[in-house]
């Protein structure tokens, strides 16, 4: 019996959109009608887990707090592989606060045997989790970001960490401002990417390490609408309300898509993968590692 995706997740009790780090931040959207914006945010969020857990995943709940907003994306939380829990540092200081949260979850995770260690990024970098840090199963390394949230030096301390090959993958754009939101590297070998949102020296990297037809270049429509952020559990894709032409594109490599109405937390610039951190990635030993 194949075991459970081990995903952590955090009830959007205090979720809002108050202040604006990002460029789809629209807190006054949210303003204009902050009760009917925290009613369809309870239901997206709950439509979204039910989605995960239909689709085989256990999930683990994080609560909220009050004035952290942005704790309901736990992605940003850490780096998580073999156990070991890489906590982030955030660049903004509205993030900042949720450090101390995300300490207290994940050691707590540690407590029930769901996770083995928790260890922290040197004070003078910053990184912001898996929202740029991506593990691919197919190839067995990281894809790992630096650039608007995350600082150059944590590329390296993210090899250091985990002893695993890491390729990096430097940002084009503030406007994707976490490799997540462009870079979804797929089960199958397969990568869906939004090749704007990624630099020269990025594009490099991903053409020397994929073949042509791995590579699955999303439109400006697949990103604006967050669908790159998406989270894959083996044959199954769950992304945000996807375009016909996307879910057809991947549906004929095999994948079943589950599309999710994210739209209250894409007005603060996070997609399904944001919601959600994996706690159960494993790199295979080395006498079973292939060429993808």
């Amino acid at each position: 019996m194949t075991a459970k995706a081990q995903i952590l997740m955090t009830r959007p009790t205090h979720y809002e959109v108050a202040y604006e780090i990002n460029s789809w931040m629209k807190p006054g959207v949210w303003s204009a009608g902050p009760k009917a914006q925290k009613a369809a945010a309870r239901a997206s969020w709950s439509t979204l887990r039910a989605a995960l857990e239909a689709s085989g995943a256990q999930i683990h709940d994080m609560p909220g707090a009050k004035g952290v907003p942005d704790l309901v994306f736990p992605a940003n939380a850490a780096v998580v592989l073999d156990g070991k829990a890489l906590l982030a540092r955030f660049r903004h200081p509205q993030r900042r606060r949720e450090e101390p949260h995300n300490r207290l979850a994940l050691e707590g995770l540690r407590a029930r045997g769901i996770i083995k260690e928790v260890v922290s990024f040197d004070d003078d970098l910053f990184q912001e989790g898996a929202g740029d840090c991506l593990w691919d199963s197919a190839r067995g390394l990281f894809w790992v970001a630096s650039g608007p949230r995350s600082s150059l030096g944590s590329v390296d301390r993210i090899a250091r960490v985990f002893g695993e090959e890491v390729v990096h993958m430097p940002l084009a754009t503030e406007r994707y401002y976490h490799l997540d939101t462009c870079f979804c590297p797929l089960s199958g070998g397969e990568v869906l990417y939004y090749p704007p949102a990624l630099s020269e020296a990025a594009l490099a990297a991903l053409h020397a390490r994929t073949r042509s037809d791995q590579r699955l270049e999303a439109r400006d429509q697949d990103a604006a609408g967050f669908c790159v952020n998406a989270v894959n559990l083996g044959r199954t894709i769950i992304m945000a309300r996807p375009p016909a032409h996307l879910a057809a594109r991947l549906e004929e490599r095999g994948y079943r898509v589950i599309g999710v109405d994210l739209d209250p937390f894409i007005l603060s610039g996070g997609g399904a993968f944001c919601m959600t951190l994996r706690l159960d990635h494993m790199a295979p030993p080395l006498t079973t590692r292939r060429a993808a």
